[in-house]
């Protein structure tokens, strides 16, 4: 088996699970949150430094990594780890995201997707064959199984359509997956915001004996009430002895929410998109340091962190940076704000561990603005 997960604790408090899944390249512990380096990179940040804030597993993108370099190219490298000089977990996608979400022509039919590549316009067609090939060739620890990922909202009708259509899809793919005893295949629950479809998607694809599970469809504009509806609901139908993963979630509050409700891992792009607009995440809430009001501000960006960035540098320096396009600048709001999310899940495996998750959300809500009706969070 390509990993396996060990359940330490369960929070008594809350739920929550403490973890940790080992795989190839080491082991990972739970809930983890996975920077996302989509190109095969984590923009601006080196591997050196994402060891240094201590990132356990990184996530690629297969789509983009398909158009650019190709890969071929990758596996003539030696597979992601050896292109990219990194040696613990990566995780891969799909890749059905991207096609759905940055295409505007492509149809959906049983066999796959016809779309038009977003750099070229170029006519492609993406299947659960080609994308098993393509991670197959990438070489990661955990590769995802090809979904259909619906907008919100969606019809009823239209999601039982795409839930049976995933569930086909994802028996294909373990059918394609070449490499089974060293990448792992996490299978993808679907169903939108529709219960009755999240327990059909999550019982066909228990079925098909997956070594893990990820949730699907959320985080894609619904309100955050009915992402936390659908994981109370969800999580609990999947086995208690394999990773859950919730995708594409990475606000501080969505992250201890999650971990309450028995997820296991996360990622997003949300802390480095932000930092290069000179967003920070900050134990006092979200600061927009480019803002005018920094000008003179010769403190950290967070008083609280001890990251290399608020060790050494100081708000008006940063804003400078930003304001005159410096790459620096970017350099370090992406540090800081990766650290703050990794030292986030840091302290919520030690509250799990203490049994206190509510405890500390309640505190870490009260800290940050969570219950300011009027506070900007994201």
């Amino acid at each position: 088996m390509a990993i396996t997960f060990e359940l330490i604790k369960t929070c008594k408090q809350s739920g929550a699970r403490l973890g940790k899944v080992h795989t190839p390249h080491g082991s990972f512990d739970t809930p983890i949150f996975m920077p996302v380096g989509t190109l095969a990179t984590v923009k601006t940040m080196t591997p050196e430094e994402l060891k240094a804030i201590d990132a356990q597993i990184i996530l690629s993108n297969t789509y983009h990594l398909w158009l650019r370099p190709g890969e071929d190219i990758v596996k003539e490298a030696g597979g992601l780890h050896k292109f990219m000089n990194w040696d613990r977990p990566i995780l891969t996608d799909s890749g059905g995201f991207q096609v759905f979400s940055l295409s505007d022509m492509r149809e959906i039919t049983e066999e796959g997707v016809h779309f038009r590549n977003h750099l070229s316009g170029e006519k492609l067609f993406f299947s659960p064959e080609i994308a098993m090939q393509v991670q197959n060739d990438l070489g990661p620890d955990i590769m995802m199984a090809l979904d259909e990922c619906p907008p919100y909202p969606a019809s009823k009708t239209y999601m039982e359509q795409s839930v049976n259509r995933t569930s086909r899809w994802a028996e294909r793919c373990l059918k394609a997956h070449k490499n089974p005893d060293t990448q792992a295949l996490f299978g993808i629950v679907q169903g939108g915001e529709y219960i009755d479809l999240r327990k059909q998607s999550a019982k066909d694809l228990i079925s098909l004996d997956f070594p893990g599970y990820a949730i699907g469809g959320l985080s894609v504009g619904e309100p955050k009430e009915i992402m936390y509806h659908v994981l109370e609901e969800t999580t609990p139908l999947l086995p208690d002895d394999k990773p859950r993963y919730l995708m594409g979630v990475g606000s501080p509050d969505a992250l201890i929410e999650g971990a309450i409700r028995g997820v296991d891992m996360f990622d997003s792009v949300l802390p480095t998109r932000i930092a290069r607009n000179g967003t920070c995440m900050t134990s006092e809430g979200r600061l927009v340091v480019r803002n005018a009001q920094y000008a003179r501000d010769f403190s950290p960006l967070d008083k609280n962190c001890d990251c290399y960035t608020c060790r050494n540098y100081s708000r008006a320096y940063i804003r400078h940076l930003i304001h005159t396009n410096e790459i620096l600048g970017f350099r370090l709001t992406t540090y800081h704000n990766l650290y703050f999310l990794l030292k986030l899940m840091e302290q919520v495996r030690e509250a799990i561990k203490e049994d206190r998750l509510l405890d500390f959300k309640e505190q870490f809500f009260e800290q940050y603005g969570f219950n300011d009706p009027n506070a900007k969070n994201f």
